[in-house]
C-alpha cells in the first residue's frame, strides 16, 4: 500500500469546525416593587382591606386591595390510641357561607393579636372540638393566597389526645367527626375534599408516616 502523506498542519487547522463561543445564561431577579401609598379601604371584624399603589420594578404603576389579617393556625389532631397503624382524623362538617356548601376540614381558627400561633392552635382545637393535646409539631407554615390575602397559615400536628368540652362561638355549627385516616385519605383521592389547609395538611402527614418521619 502507497503511503499517503500527513495534511500540513495548516491544512489540518483549517479543515477543523471552527470553535462555537458560548455565552453563559444571564440570570435576573426581579426586583421587589416599591409601596407608594396604602389606604385603608375596609375595617371589618376579622380582617381589613388596603388599597396599595405600587411601582413595580418595570417602572409601571399598578394599584391592588391586599387583605390584611392576624393569620390563622390548622390544627391536624390525630388518635393513634385505638389503631396506631391508621389513626382517626378529627375532622369538622359545617357550612361555608363564602363557598355556598357544607365542607369536611380540619379544625382551625384565627389568631388574636399578639396570640403566638401554638397558645392559638391550643385554644382553637379546645374551643371547636374539645380536645387537648399533650404533643404538638408545627407541620408547615403557608400563604393561603398570596394574590390578594397577606395571610400565613400554620398547621400543627396535635397528638396524644384527650377529649373534653367543646366550646364553640355562636356562630359556628360545628359537627365534629372522626376519621380514620385512610378513609381520609381515599376522599382525598376521590376529589370529595375541597378545603385548601386540609388538603395540604393530610397530604403532608401522610406522606411524612409513609417515609417514616413521624
Amino acid at each position: 500500500m502507497a503511503n499517503i502523506p500527513n495534511k500540513p498542519k495548516s491544512a489540518r487547522v483549517s479543515a477543523a469546525k471552527p470553535a462555537v463561543k458560548k455565552h453563559a445564561a444571564k440570570k435576573t431577579r426581579a426586583a421587589k416593587a416599591k409601596l407608594l401609598s396604602s389606604k385603608l379601604a375596609f375595617k371589618g371584624k376579622v380582617f381589613n382591606v388596603f388599597t396599595d399603589t405600587l411601582v413595580e420594578s418595570s417602572g409601571h404603576c399598578n394599584t391592588r386591595d391586599v387583605i390584611h389579617h392576624n393569620g390563622s393556625v390548622v390544627m391536624l389532631a390525630v388518635d393513634e390510641s385505638k389503631n396506631p397503624a391508621d389513626p382517626d382524623v378529627i375532622l369538622e362538617r359545617q357550612y361555608r357561607h363564602a363557598a355556598g356548601q357544607f365542607l369536611l376540614e380540619l379544625p382551625a381558627g384565627s389568631r388574636n393579636p399578639g396570640e403566638a400561633p401554638l397558645a392559638a392552635a391550643k385554644r382553637e382545637l379546645i374551643e371547636e372540638t374539645g380536645f387537648r393535646a399533650r404533643r404538638w409539631t408545627m407541620l408547615i407554615r403557608y400563604f393561603a393566597s398570596p394574590g390578594f390575602l397577606g395571610e400565613w397559615m400554620q398547621i400543627y400536628l396535635a397528638r396524644d389526645l384527650r377529649e373534653g368540652t367543646a366550646q364553640p362561638e355562636l356562630d359556628e355549627q360545628i359537627e365534629v367527626r372522626r376519621v380514620p385516616l385512610s378513609q381520609v385519605m381515599k376522599m382525598i383521592a376521590e376529589g370529595k375534599i375541597h378545603d385548601g389547609k386540609t388538603l395540604i395538611g393530610l397530604s403532608l402527614y401522610d406522606s411524612a408516616r409513609r417515609a417514616g418521619r413521624l
